[in-house]
């Protein structure tokens, strides 16, 4: 029965890294493509602010709903690292300038402080209302 419950965290954190990749492949994933603006020869993207703002509140709503069964240390680098994996990945594929490393670092500041400030806000939430149901 112990060993169990010592493999708990260690299958929450897989299932939280392949929720977190499956976040990102269902909003960022499949967008390669950048759109020029024919009058100005601008471009922009790959991708649309809708796409960016669906991305970020479903990671939000993982966050919080992971620190129900895992610890916000756990679940901040877990998080980041499953995100900005793929990422960096699909960057450095498509990019010959090399500036998909600064925006990897970007994207790994900002989800080592998004999943962190949001795990924890959470779990201190969380054991506030079970605290008032007693």
């Amino acid at each position: 029965m112990t060993a169990m419950r010592g493999m708990r965290p260690l299958l929450g954190a897989l299932f939280l890294a392949a929720a977190t990749v499956g976040v990102w492949l269902l909003w960022l994933g499949w967008d390669t493509e950048y759109t020029v603006d024919p009058e100005t020869g601008s471009s922009s993207g790959p991708y649309a602010p809708w796409q960016v703002i669906g991305c970020v509140l479903t990671l939000v709503l993982l966050a919080a709903l992971a620190v129900r069964r895992l610890s916000p240390w756990l679940v901040a680098p877990v998080m980041t690292v499953a995100f900005t994996v793929p990422w960096s990945w699909q960057a450095a594929s498509t990019d010959d300038s090399g500036l998909w490393a600064v925006g990897a670092i970007l994207v790994l500041v900002g989800m080592a402080i998004g999943s962190t400030l949001v795990s924890l806000g959470a779990r201190r939430v969380g054991r506030r209302l079970a605290g008032r149901t007693r």
